[in-house]
């Protein structure tokens, strides 16, 4: 039996915008990926791109779209107004904001709001790859989802109660390319391993000082100068040591009892922290972010009855 395209399912972000054609029991039928983010749409419009990237996966016409992330931002196409927690995940993926007059049924799932008076927070985008991460419907779960700017989510019983984030990649872009370690660093360092001993290391020291990792940095720089630190393994250092704070940070903060994290990560960040994890003694659960958010769409698209009619 031929596959039948069900929903266009797209991760709209800052600078990447990620699409797929999806069928009615979730698989994959198309892939499009791009630089078309939230920063060129704002120039093109939002729905030229959105109908170059239909026709560029194929998309029959009339097919619904499910979006999430900064498209749903109050400087997006529409905004989709932040969920408060503590929520149900359900309920989150069903607060989906029609777009009007599109001439198809486009959606996008709001982000979440942590109302705190001292400690306010915010995310989008993140809250489909918490659907689509698989957790029990049962129990208490911490799920890190780290990025440019990481979140950590505590889920009870389905139910998003807090989260917090630490922007440790945009930290470390700006230590590495605007502050004195840039010299140490160099222009073009070799990528980070989770094999390097000075990145395991850089780590541990973190962990063990409870996440105080400023008075360590000057020293890279000094590395450099008085013993020879190479311009990878001052990257190492510096990502040990920013990795290994926000760990120990959100383990003060989430980790009281638990001692397992769900890890939703791609890549080289996947790898780093799964390390950083293992360095803490924590149990890891892998989930890959471009699944979880696929599913997480996916699961938003049926729960606003975008499914009804298509045949399984």
């Amino acid at each position: 039996m031929i596959p039948v395209p069900a929903i266009v399912a797209i991760d709209w972000g800052t600078t990447r915008m990620r699409a797929w054609l999806l069928d009615a029991e979730g698989a994959a039928l198309a892939e499009h990926r791009s630089d078309d983010g939230l920063t060129t749409a704002q120039k093109t419009g939002f729905e030229p791109i959105l109908e170059r990237c239909l026709a560029t996966l194929r998309a029959p016409n009339g097919v619904p779209v499910i979006i999430c992330g900064m498209a749903g931002a109050r400087q997006g196409w529409i905004e989709a107004p932040y969920v408060d927690v503590p929520s149900s995940i359900a309920a989150i993926l069903r607060g989906a904001v029609p777009v009007p007059n599109a001439g198809r049924d486009i959606r996008i799932v709001p982000g979440l709001a942590r109302r705190s008076v001292d400690t306010p927070d915010v995310m989008r985008g993140e809250e489909t790859q918490l659907a689509g991460s698989g957790l029990r419907e049962t129990g208490r779960h911490i799920v890190c989802m780290p990025g440019t700017h990481s979140k950590w989510v505590v889920v009870h019983s389905g139910a998003v109660e807090s989260f917090r984030t630490w922007p440790t990649g945009e930290l470390f872009a700006l230590l590495a390319t605007h502050s004195i370690l840039r010299y140490s660093i160099g222009e073009q360092p070799g990528a980070v391993s989770a094999e390097n001993p000075v990145f395991a290391k850089s780590c541990e020291i973190a962990l063990t000082e409870g996440g105080d990792f400023a008075s360590r940095l000057f020293s890279i720089r000094a590395g450099s100068l008085l013993n020879g630190l190479t311009s990878v393994d001052a990257m190492a250092t510096l990502s040990g040591l920013m990795i290994g704070s926000e760990v120990a940070s959100a383990r003060r903060q989430f980790l009281h009892a638990d001692r397992s994290v769900t890890l939703v990560a791609s890549g080289t960040l996947a790898t780093l922290y799964r390390r950083a994890f293992e360095i803490a003694g924590l149990e890891v659960r892998d989930i890959d972010a471009d699944t979880a958010v696929r599913i997480g769409l996916f699961e938003a698209a049926r729960q606003n009855e975008m499914l009804d009619g298509v045949p399984a």
